[in-house]
């Protein structure tokens, strides 16, 4: 009890210190962790990798997963899946081959199990730094989408390599189709999990209750998808991009804020905690390492030649998708032109009956996504400098650690394996944490402007009003739950839309209380048809994410005062 209050006081004192000197929470918490560690009073601490893998990385990745917005994730698929995926593979490949080649006692496969467990990056000190530097949109989802994906691909490719080494031979084709056998099964898991836990919290109609369920949600998407021997952690991010989507249509506005605070408290504790346990981890390694029959040179070498190839093969990768965006611009002018041929086509086109227009209606929307796509692109375009970001920002976190400590202990190098594991895991942090902000800074990677998302939301306020005006109709044929609405009162629901686009509120004065119920009544239709419209918005993707998140919080400041 008394080590647990001294963690949770540690990493409320890292977060103060993070705010004060702008060193990343994670970052800190780290340091003391290893000099904690080291001290003669330091406890002897072992981190239990099934704790890690089964009780902290599932709430975490669905707590982040929730938060990333399903058309943002779509738009940087490519990159995402790239660098999660084929980088997770062909790092490991090749680190098991430069491990193998420079210390030969060490099977090819339990190389490449070494290589699978340091592949995958941690974006939460990235994502932290980036967040206070203002770092462009969409360089954080890459970051965010790329460590929700890749700790997928090291975990099944781990698995098979374990089993590798067991029986003393590696087959790729093997790795590969346990790998999709793996995601396939996660995916249907994951969606069955979100859909159907997203209807079962939208009956409880109750903010605690609707909290409650949530967090045994990713447990209910991983520990099936672990029982067929599939992904849980994809699972789990699935589960929560449904979760994330369908609930800003299902969940009130009251059990989204309380979910909200409630899960970012936990994964506040969790993902910071994580890397103090991590710190205290070093002293164990340390006595292990001396125990056994390896030697501390060996362990150095194959750290910093690990640490190495990581850096170049990632920075390879990343020039990879920057060459190909550029290359990809020229295409863009002539699909947009494709696409206002295609429009002009539409719009001339014969409605004769309700199934054609629900057909125009269709591919309207898939035109104005289209649009909004080449718009996204050319407004956040991948450069050269967002390009060294992503691959400077490759640190290694406690997923790594966990990962290599979960090694079956038939494999005859497994401290040197977790050793090596652990020091690729604390010099990346170190070194890519401790240097990004000089690096954005090196590089003055353009940053977010809040000018222009002021100016976005105002125009997008604009149109939610619009589409919400059009959806209600002329006041005087305003019929709401079979009564008849005074145009007044609805002529003052108007303006109060008007005051909420303009992002404004005016104090609230006493009146007839059959009056006020009229006005909350015609304002609950007006807000109801607004968020139809941002839901409709959210789904084309012309606006940006910020934009439409701030959109979402004023609509839910304007449910909540209604529910007051």
């Amino acid at each position: 009890m008394t080590i647990a209050i001294a963690a949770l006081l540690a990493v409320v004192v890292a977060a103060v210190l993070s705010r004060r000197t702008g060193v990343a929470t994670p970052l800190v918490l780290l340091v003391i962790g290893i000099v904690v560690s080291l001290t003669p009073w330091g406890p002897e601490f072992e981190l239990d990798p099934e704790w890690i893998l089964a009780g902290v990385l599932p709430p975490l990745l669905y707590a982040s997963a929730v938060r990333v917005p399903v058309i943002d994730l779509r738009r940087n698929f490519a990159m995402i899946g790239w660098l999660s995926v084929t980088l997770v593979i062909v790092s490991a490949l090749v680190i098991g081959a430069v491990v193998h080649w420079l210390v030969p006692e060490i099977p090819f496969a339990a190389g490449v199990a070494l290589g699978a467990v340091i592949s995958p990056t941690d974006a939460v000190a990235a994502t932290s730094i980036g967040k206070r530097l203002g770092l462009p949109p969409r360089l954080m989802t890459v970051l965010e989408g790329e460590s929700l994906l890749n700790d997928a691909s090291a975990l099944v490719l781990l698995r098979t390599a374990v089993v590798a080494v067991t029986a003393a031979s590696f087959s790729l084709g093997d790795a590969v189709w346990e790998f999709a056998r793996a995601v396939v099964i996660a995916v249907v898991i994951g969606l069955l999990v979100g859909h159907a836990t997203v209807r079962f919290r939208a009956r409880l109609a109750d903010p605690v209750l609707t909290t409650a369920t949530s967090f045994i949600v990713p447990f209910l998407a991983f520990l099936p998808a672990e029982h067929f021997e599939a992904s849980g952690v994809v699972a789990v991010v699935v589960a929560g991009l449904v979760t994330g989507h369908e609930g800003a249509r299902r969940f009130s506005a009251r059990e989204r804020s309380t979910e909200h605070t409630n899960w970012n408290t936990l994964q506040f504790l969790l993902e910071n905690g994580v890397f103090l346990l991590m710190g205290l981890e070093l002293r164990t390694l340390v006595d292990e390492l001396n125990d056994s029959a390896d030697r501390w040179e060996t362990a150095l070498l194959l750290v910093g030649v690990a640490v190495v190839v990581l850096l170049v093969l990632r920075t390879v990768f990343v020039a990879v998708q920057v060459i190909v965006e550029r290359r990809r611009r020229p295409r863009r002018a002539e699909r947009r032109e494709r696409i206002d041929t295609l429009a002009d086509r539409i719009e001339n086109l014969p409605v004769e009956d309700a199934r054609v227009q629900r057909r125009v209606s269709m591919f309207r929307r898939r035109i104005a996504r289209g649009r909004a796509d080449l718009d996204f692109f050319e407004r956040e375009p991948l450069t050269a400098r967002g390009g060294v970001v992503i691959a400077w920002a490759g640190m290694r976190g406690v997923v790594t650690l966990a990962a290599a400590l979960s090694i079956s202990t038939v494999v005859e190098q497994r401290t040197l394996l977790v050793t090596v594991a652990f020091g690729v895991a604390v010099v990346s942090l170190l070194l890519y944490g401790g240097t990004l902000p000089l690096v954005i800074r090196w590089l003055k990677v353009p940053m977010a402007d809040p000018g222009e998302v002021r100016d976005e939301l105002r125009e997008l306020m604009h149109d939610l009003s619009d589409a919400a005006s059009a959806e209600v109709g002329a006041p005087e044929e305003l019929v709401v739950d079979g009564q008849a609405i005074d145009p007044e009162v609805v002529a003052e629901a108007k303006e109060r839309a008007r005051q909420l686009r303009e992002a404004r509120t005016e104090p609230r004065t006493p009146g007839s209380l059959t009056r006020n119920q009229q006005l909350a009544l015609v304002r609950r239709v007006y807000l109801d048809a607004m968020r139809e419209a941002l839901h409709e918005e959210r789904a084309i993707g012309a606006y940006s994410t910020a934009a439409l998140t701030r959109a979402e919080q004023l609509l839910d400041a304007e449910e909540l005062r209604l529910d007051r």
